[in-house]
């Protein structure tokens, strides 16, 4: 049978895993499980850490260490995490890999050959905790994602443009139904390309901690254009591309469904054939954050449960898939009772029994 291959995100190096990220490393990997009973061979999970960026480059400075020693500190925690939850993950891609440089070179060559790179200036607000420029916003407006002040930036970029692909898109959307899911994901992502794209900077000259460009100047690749490229790294000399399925988070489908499609168009690469966005992990009805004091870490509650297996059935019976879901600890034990120790604990026991009893 064919091969498999599906990605989670690269998960950005500002925190260790909570169970947000857990929740899509999980099902990730019941997917590959389930694929790999199927049939499927080789079924392959790429996930990795996204470690470029001008907020890397503060948070590093403020504890006095190097972006590349506080990333290279965050990423082995999610390596970590992960083996310790029982993951089966076959590439973890860090955006620090040399050979991530290349492929990343490679596409901006490929993408500037075919007439979609140029050069200009941009002048505006920029979200440094989301690396998102906000065309729209004045100075002192917040970040329509995040809520935080944005800042003033000018500089000299490369842009890509995006605005050319709007047709493209729309085709591509309308040919392949299920290339975004749920339903109600696609109808958001074609209502907003339905109003026209603006072309988007690529490249950052006020920032060191990143992929150089291969132009004249002090250029290094904006987040989003180095970081989605990943997935193709991962798998380089594999013959494992294009990607039969990227799993994300809600918050970053935009850039998936829209700016990495036309970044593959416009280098003439094929594109990943499905992207689905799940939705967030809820605590007490609220997003977690560190200012809020209610993130969740995935790994005691494997430790006090026995293992990481109660927390994936809570995730997956409990939340809706493709949809926002809530955790509490009330809620956890009251599902590890009800279900698995109760309903399908009891099952197991008398099914065992019975087999013993009548069939020695």
């Amino acid at each position: 049978m064919s091969k498999y291959y599906l990605t989670t995100p690269i998960y950005y190096v500002n925190a260790a895993p909570h169970i947000g990220t857990a929740y899509s490393i999980f099902t990730a990997d019941l997917i590959k499980r389930f694929k790999k009973q199927q049939g499927f061979d080789p079924v392959v999970l790429t996930t990795g850490s996204d470690e470029h960026g001008q907020n890397v480059e503060r948070a590093a400075k403020a504890i006095s260490k190097s972006p590349e020693e506080y990333a290279t500190a965050i990423a082995n925690e999610f390596v970590r995490q992960w083996q310790a939850l029982g993951i089966s993950v076959d590439h973890f891609i860090r955006t620090s890999d040399p050979k991530h440089f290349e492929t990343v070179r490679d596409l901006f060559e490929r993408c500037q050959k075919n007439g979609y790179i140029y050069k200009g200036s941009y002048t505006g607000q920029y979200c440094f905790h989301d690396e998102l420029y906000v065309n729209d916003a004045k100075p002192g407006d917040p970040c329509p994602d995040c809520g935080r002040i944005t800042e003033t930036v000018t500089e000299e970029n490369y842009f890509f443009k995006l605005s050319a692909f709007r047709d493209s898109l729309l085709k591509l959307f309308e040919e392949q139904p299920d290339f975004i899911q749920p339903e109600a994901r696609k109808n958001e992502i074609v209502s907003f390309v339905k109003q026209g794209l603006n072309d988007l900077s690529i490249t950052r000259t006020t920032i060191n901690w990143g992929i150089p460009v291969p132009v004249e100047g002090k250029h290094v690749f904006y987040v989003w254009f180095d970081a989605l490229i990943s997935y193709m790294t991962a798998v380089e000399g594999e013959g494992m591309w294009p990607a039969d399925l990227h799993l994300i988070g809600k918050d970053i489908l935009r850039f998936h469904a829209i700016c990495w499609p036309a970044f593959l168009m416009a280098g003439g690469l094929p594109l990943p054939k499905k992207i689905f966005a799940h939705g967030w992990v809820l605590v007490h009805e609220n997003k977690m954050s560190k200012s809020r004091g209610n993130v969740v870490r995935p790994g005691p509650i494997a430790d006090v449960m026995g293992g990481p297996d109660p927390l994936r059935y809570f995730l997956w019976r409990e939340i809706p898939f493709g949809q926002d879901g809530n955790f509490s600890y009330d809620a956890l034990i009251e599902r590890y009772n009800s279900d698995l120790a109760n309903g399908i604990g009891n099952l197991a026991s008398r099914t065992l029994s019975m087999l013993h009893q009548y069939f020695e």
